[in-house]
């Protein structure tokens, strides 16, 4: 299982489930979406998705906030950039990419728990992003697992 995960070499040789491709790909659309929307639309991703009640911050408070989801936003997509490469070149990565995204997401749950965000309501991108979290669980469990018609070498 860490030959899979750790691969001596990046090559497009995979040997794990085909759902598994179509897992990352799911959630790397999905994640890229939100980064997207995250750089170009902060405020309303902050207040609706988030519900982070920007309208009780200063303008200046406000403003940080928008910005810091803008960073965020670009900061996230140079992995994505090599999530992609790994699932169009570099298969062998994909168990790899799959728990990098997993444990993204475990980390910053374990750093919100401590120092939460006060919101207002049910936030939308909390489900969301479960969601998201169960398919990354379900990828790396798939492609972790050989195809039965799989060589194994």
């Amino acid at each position: 299982m860490l030959r899979q995960l750790f691969p001596a070499r990046l090559d497009n040789s995979y040997q794990g489930s085909t759902l598994a491709l179509w897992l990352l790909g799911a959630v790397l659309v999905m994640k890229t979406l939100q980064s997207l929307v995250s750089i170009f639309m902060g405020a309303t991703v902050a207040s609706g998705a988030d519900g982070i009640p920007l309208s009780t911050y200063t303008p200046a408070a406000a403003q940080a906030v928008v910005a810091l989801f803008a960073l965020l936003g670009i900061a996230r997509l140079p992995f994505y950039a090599l999530c992609a490469l790994a699932l169009a070149r570099y298969r062998s990565a994909v168990p790899l990419m799959l728990a990098l995204f997993a444990l993204e997401y475990i980390a910053r749950s374990i750093a919100l728990y401590f120092v939460p965000i006060a919101r207002t309501g049910t936030a939308g991108g909390l489900v969301v992003n479960r969601v998201l979290f169960a398919l990354m669980l379900l990828g790396l469990f798939l492609s972790l697992r050989p195809r039965r018609n799989a060589d194994v070498s």
